[in-house]
Order: C-alpha cells, then structure tokens, then sequence
C-alpha cells in the first residue's frame, strides 16, 4: 500500500513538472493584441465612384488613429464602412448607406437612442444618440444618404473623427 500511494505521489509530481515545463514553452499575450492598419485608399476611390452620395472619410487624423475596417456594397444600399481604433483604444466607425434612415440608424449604433442634444460640425448639424453599447453621431439633414459616426469611444473622438470627415 506504501508503494502504491509513493508511486501515485510521484506520479503526480511529474505531471506537474512536465505541464509546467509545457506552460512555459506556451507564448503568452501580454498587453493588447496587435491590430493590423488598413489601407482603404482603394475601396474609397471605388465606393466614391460608384455610390449616389458623397462617401466621407476622413482626412488628417493623427497617426495614432488605426484603420482596421473597409468595405462597400453597392447592392445593399450602397452601405459605406470604415471603421478605426482610436488612440484611447476605442471603436470608432463611419456608416453611410442609402436605405432606411431609422432602420440603418438603429442597425449601426446598436440601438441607442435619440437625445435632444445637437451640435454643429464644419456649419452642419448632427444629432447625439447614446446607448448601452455604442454612442453616435448622426448627420440631420441629408438629401440622399444618412451619415452615422458611431462605436465605444468618447463624445470627444466621436466629435474628432465627424470634423475630420471629407467627401472629395
């Protein structure tokens, strides 16, 4: 009975050893993970050239603002993404399409809501949504299209990336 239960304690020792040895052969992930930049020049020229509207994108950012997203479908409302990490680590994307305002609107900013407050970007007015994932701006008053600035981050990137926002 000695030499069974020596044998089972030594047994487990080497198992401990061997997974520990296992563990620190294993890379571990310290820190935020890498997210590649993406180069949408392309995919903007595209959608510009083939979308009834004016896409807008934005120009002059800093380079701590990190495209991560792009993409047009001209099929399906003719629906512009691009989407950024901003420098405090936050979401932030720019959402244009042709289709339904307040069904896209609530598509995009994962239903948040409408607030009284407004404010005034480059002489246009765009409307404060707030909401339990994404918060967002929405441009009033477009003809064709509706422009939304939404995701994570603060009021204040969201305000920087609107006044960034050009469509030639």
């Amino acid at each position: 009975m000695q030499k069974t239960a020596r044998d089972m304690i030594f047994s487990m020792v080497l198992i401990v050893l061997a997974a520990g040895v296992i563990w620190l052969f294993i890379p571990h992930e310290d820190g935020e993970p890498d997210i590649k930049r993406v180069d949408y020049r392309v995919d903007l020229l595209t959608a510009r050239r083939a979308a009834s509207y004016p896409v807008a994108a934005p120009e002059g950012l800093p380079e701590a603002w990190k495209p991560t997203s792009v993409r047009y479908k001209g099929a399906e409302s003719e629906a512009w993404h691009l989407g950024y990490r901003t420098p405090e680590g936050e979401y932030v994307a720019v959402e244009q399409s042709t289709g339904k305002r307040s069904a896209f609107i609530e598509d995009k900013t994962q239903g948040a809501g409408k607030t009284d407050s407004t404010q005034r970007i480059d002489g246009r007015t765009w409307t404060r949504y707030e909401g339990d994932h994404y918060d967002a701006l929405v441009l009033e008053g477009t003809g064709g299209a509706t422009t939304v600035v939404t995701g994570t981050a603060s009021l204040g990137e969201l305000t920087t990336m609107a006044e960034a926002l050009r469509t030639e």
